[in-house]
């Protein structure tokens, strides 16, 4: 297994952000990624700031999240926080319900939204693509599904597959890898919990301590080209035991 990251969102609720990123360089990780809140409103001297306590807990940032308003908005902005922090592949995350296509052209269209949207960042040599969540699998009214589009629509996109998102969408996850693998980059690793067991996590659960093949899915992601492996939980009671109980279980696979 290569090297862990930690979706730094998993301890949102669990600030100040210097004692996550502590308590995650202790637990043995030695990468981080970050999200759009924790640097979209910093000054260049902030982010600066942002990265000295990166190193001071021993942990890199090469993959991060952006909204995409800023990265259509700023990308001059996006650039420069990515320099500073030594990013090296950015993902869009979501797309708000109020603004999803309800068809397969609106779908294709956002592709192509997300294919001008990366050049910026392509052509500056970092990697970019789309992080999918569950309505990405939900079957349109003429039975295709948005994802198909979306990639059809944006050619150069790479893919962060959040797996647990695909299992919720209601899809195979391993059936997906076989079919976009050549554009998988980074892979969030996270768990579902058995039906009616962490009601208060929101169903989710510590990764190797639920109910996703994660060994089985470790090896047929092996064939990819997926560079990043990125623990996340949505809602942890604890982002401690999260991290520590994750990293075990994916450091065993």
């Amino acid at each position: 297994m290569k090297d862990v990251s930690f979706q730094l969102y998993s301890a949102r609720n669990f600030p100040p952000l210097a004692d996550v990123l502590a308590a995650v360089g202790e637990a043995g990780y030695t990468q981080v990624e970050g999200y759009g809140a924790l640097y979209a409103s910093l000054t260049d001297e902030e982010v600066a700031e942002f990265k000295r306590g990166l190193e001071r807990s021993g942990v890199t940032m090469p993959t991060a999240h952006f909204g995409i308003d800023m990265l259509e908005q700023e990308p001059a902005r996006v650039l420069r926080i990515a320099n500073a922090l030594g990013i090296r592949a950015i993902y869009c995350p979501y797309l708000m319900p109020d603004q999803r296509p309800s068809d397969a052209a609106g779908w294709h269209a956002f592709g192509a939204r997300l294919q001008a949207a990366g050049k910026p960042f392509r052509d500056a040599g970092l990697d970019f693509g789309w992080h999918n969540h569950d309505f990405e699998f939900h079957a349109l009214g003429d039975g295709s599904v948005p994802l198909d589009h979306i990639f059809a629509g944006g050619p150069d996109l790479s893919w962060e597959a959040d797996i647990a998102w695909i299992v919720r969408g209601g899809a195979d996850p391993f059936a997906w890898i076989a079919k976009y693998g050549s554009r998988i980059t980074a892979v969030h690793v996270k768990d579902i919990a058995a039906k009616g067991e962490k009601t208060d996590e929101d169903g989710w659960a510590d990764v190797g301590h639920g109910t996703i093949d994660w060994k089985g899915l470790v090896k047929a992601l092996s064939a990819t080209s997926v560079k990043y492996f990125i623990a996340e939980h949505d809602n942890p009671s604890d982002f401690r035991r999260f991290a520590q109980r994750s990293l075990a279980s994916i450091q065993s696979y």
